[in-house]
């Protein structure tokens, strides 16, 4: 892949375009409380678990750097090991800040005061399971995106988040195939991400077929489980902006998994040292590309 140019325009900013709706309440017995909409999305796909732990930090790695350019972008604060978090196993913390004001709709940004479109993300990676919260100190309570994600073996699992009353009541469950071509947009598609066409040298795995490719006993099986819990409380805009976010979330999750399945023999038998070495060079690569040359990915006019 070329890393000296923009690539993905049009193709991996699903990504920004979620991120600068993503907002979150310090207080999280209140937003588990207070939330608008929560929707499961589950994506089971040809990798183990321990597999995928690999794949995924490699291809968040490549899709920061195709969409950080021109003052816009990811710029990594934090990413270290943390031990002895009340609430989540220890793992590996991240902050980042996403500069997006080149990358939302003109709505947005003819209503967005100066300085509210940077949004901070925070993750505790506590593989299999991960919480992500996102947040902009403009916004604070009344706008946020939560994210729990479980990684299991196999698929089916009815609540592995072990949702309870209401939440369990109000959760919707949406089903993602990789190798189901019909739901991508033109705009979106690339042949050589396109899990129908990709074979893999290294494992034998490919080409998928949509619906059947799962009956395949000789492929491994796992699922992402993620669960979104989103708010936006502002008015005349509530119901037109959560739309917008679960219409990007569904299209980053197609996506980026569509890529990490077809970018397999990229980073099949890395080790987590390898990914961590990518992940300091990533760092160093995206400070520069944000101070210079010119806005990559989408744009939205």
């Amino acid at each position: 892949m070329d890393r000296s140019t923009c690539k993905g325009t049009g193709k991996q900013t699903y990504l920004f375009y979620i991120h600068f709706l993503t907002f979150f309440c310090d207080d999280l017995l209140v937003l588990m409380a207070d939330y608008s909409k929560i929707k499961e999305y589950r994506i089971p796909l040809p990798l183990t678990v321990e597999e995928y732990k690999i794949g995924q930090l490699y291809a968040v790695a490549e899709a920061s750097k195709n969409n950080t350019g021109g003052g816009e972008g990811i710029e990594v604060l934090e990413n270290a090991p943390y031990t002895g978090h009340a609430k989540y196993p220890d793992g590996q913390y991240t902050h980042k800040i996403f500069h997006l004001a080149q990358k939302v709709p003109a709505f947005i940004r003819l209503l967005a005061p100066k300085g509210s479109l940077e949004v901070h993300e925070k993750a505790w990676n506590a593989y299999p399971f991960c919480r992500t919260e996102y947040s902009n100190p403009y916004m604070a309570e009344n706008f946020f995106i939560l994210i729990d994600t479980w990684h299991k073996e196999g698929e089916g699992l009815e609540n592995v988040h072990n949702l309870e009353g209401s939440e369990l009541a109000d959760r919707e469950t949406v089903d993602i195939d990789i190798a189901d071509n019909s739901v991508v947009s033109s705009s979106d598609y690339k042949e050589d991400e396109d899990p129908t066409k990709f074979h893999s040298k290294k494992t034998g795995r490919g080409y998928l077929v949509k619906d059947t490719w799962k009956k395949n006993e000789e492929y491994p099986k796992m699922t992402c489980y993620k669960l979104y819990r989103v708010k936006f409380k502002w008015f005349g805009l509530q119901t037109k902006v959560e739309s917008v976010i679960f219409r990007a979330v569904w299209r980053l999750l197609t996506n980026f998994h569509r890529q990490l399945f077809c970018w397999l023999d990229k980073w099949h038998g890395m080790t987590m040292q390898d990914i961590r070495e990518i992940e300091d060079k990533t760092k160093d690569e995206l400070d520069e590309k944000r101070a210079k040359g010119a806005v990559c990915g989408m744009t939205e006019k």
